[in-house]
């Protein structure tokens, strides 16, 4: 039994040990949004800027009117904001868009 817990501790510390670079290598880029509607439509903005290459992780929660966005480091802002662009629509016969602007 002991062995097991030895060995599950070697397991769980050099798991931490490999992941540990790669979280470093981690970029976080902000993005004030605004546009007619856009609160409405978490979904379609994630959905929108987890498709730019690089783009980990997309949180609306952290700051109310930001979408604070994890990348691997290659992004850059005006990708994200011309991913941005493409948030829009009609819904039940008016028009809705998202804009973005990268904050420093």
């Amino acid at each position: 039994m002991q062995v097991r817990t030895v060995i599950g501790l070697f397991v769980a510390v050099m798991t931490a040990l490999v992941a540990q670079p790669a979280l470093a290598d981690d970029a976080t880029t902000t993005l004030m949004l605004g546009g007619r509607f856009c609160e409405f439509y978490p979904r379609e903005i994630t959905n929108a800027l987890t498709g730019v290459k690089g783009v980990k992780v997309v949180d609306l929660q952290k700051l109310k009117g930001h979408a604070v966005v994890t990348h691997d480091g290659t992004v850059k802002p005006e990708a994200l904001v011309a991913a941005m662009k493409t948030v829009k629509g009609t819904r039940m016969g008016m028009e809705w868009f998202c804009t973005a602007e990268a904050m420093k």
